[in-house]
């Protein structure tokens, strides 16, 4: 039995300039940490040739297929396909989170796939090979609206300033922090539910058709990435941080109408009033998490005020996607 894991995301800034369609002609930077919330695959034999049918996959529901074509679940079925595996496997899909959160749970799942896959057929792929694959996938394969961070952050880890170039090409570099530094930006972050779940591609999707009227916004967007890592390496204190997260959100929403809507800003004012410094809607926009950076001892407020939504935890800087048995 193989078992892969793949964390999923919290992206600071720059979101939104991780796609070709803006960083071909840009050239796009995201500010960007794993978390400890991770997806997770098995892979196991089996002999088909007892059974009546050849590849078993489960998620949130068990599929018996006796070849690949049959296969609903599309991840499952490309990535089956890709890796030239269609009998005598067995997939069983787990996860710390629930998809739709904003977090790129669905690009974490296809690394870890990938990786899993890969594995089992006793093939070794560096991070940088797994997160191309994953794109080449995602983009190529299942026609999604998806940029390229979550994918690599998914088979990187750690908290790094990814450079974008081409679909194949980026530069991961890693924040130079020290780990009480790390620390110190972990306990600032507080995280709530929105209580709305969303499909990314699909709120991506107006976005990327207005990506020239929004070079201003989403070059503004980049620039923060660098400013935001600037912060952080030369110890400025943490209050900067959090406004320059909020002036992010700002410029996040002026891309289309659909990346927030009057209940998140209900919400996000909610947070200000609590004490936080700033914030942004994590992921495409349109629901999911939504994250306040406010010094600690507004924490219990924000608990207070939003009693009524689940909150998460989380440790940043995890390791990117690993085979952790086999």
């Amino acid at each position: 039995m193989i078992i892969s894991r793949a964390p999923v995301r919290i992206s600071f800034f720059g979101g939104g300039t991780d796609y070709p369609e803006y960083f071909l002609n840009e050239g796009g930077a995201v500010l960007a940490t794993a978390i400890d919330k991770y997806s997770y695959i098995t892979a196991s034999p089996f002999l088909s040739h007892l059974f009546d049918y050849s590849v078993r996959v489960s998620y949130r529901k068990v599929e018996l297929a006796r070849q690949l074509s049959d296969i609903e679940h599309n991840v499952y079925r490309e990535c089956l396909k890709l890796c030239d595996l269609d009998r005598d496997i067995e997939l069983h899909a787990m996860a710390d989170l629930p998809a739709f959160t904003g977090l790129g749970s669905s690009s974490t799942f296809t690394v870890c796939l990938l990786h899993a896959l890969h594995s089992f057929k006793g093939e070794f792929l560096r991070p940088q090979e797994l997160a191309v694959e994953a794109i080449h996938v995602e983009r190529h394969i299942l026609k999604e609206n998806v940029g390229c961070q979550d994918q690599v952050l998914a088979a990187f880890g750690g908290f790094n300033l990814v450079e974008f170039r081409t679909e194949n090409e980026f530069v991961v570099n890693r924040v130079p922090l020290s780990p009480q530094r790390l620390a110190e930006l972990e306990r600032r972050l507080f995280l709530v539910f929105t209580g709305i779940r969303r499909k990314a591609s699909d709120i991506v999707a107006p976005q990327l058709k207005r990506v020239q009227e929004n070079v201003p916004a989403l070059r503004a967007m980049r620039a923060m990435v660098y400013e935001g890592y600037d912060l952080l390496t030369a110890n400025r204190p943490w209050l900067e941080f959090g406004k320059l997260l909020d002036r992010a959100w700002q410029a996040k929403r002026t891309l289309d109408g659909g990346v927030s809507n009057a209940e998140i800003n209900q919400m996000y004012e909610r947070g200000l009033e609590a004490g936080a410094w700033g914030g942004k809607l994590l992921g495409a926009g349109g629901g999911g998490f939504l994250l306040l950076f406010a010094p600690e001892e507004a924490h219990p407020k924000l608990r207070e005020a939003f009693s009524d939504r689940p909150t998460l935890q989380v440790r940043i800087n995890a390791p990117g996607s690993q085979i952790i048995f086999s």
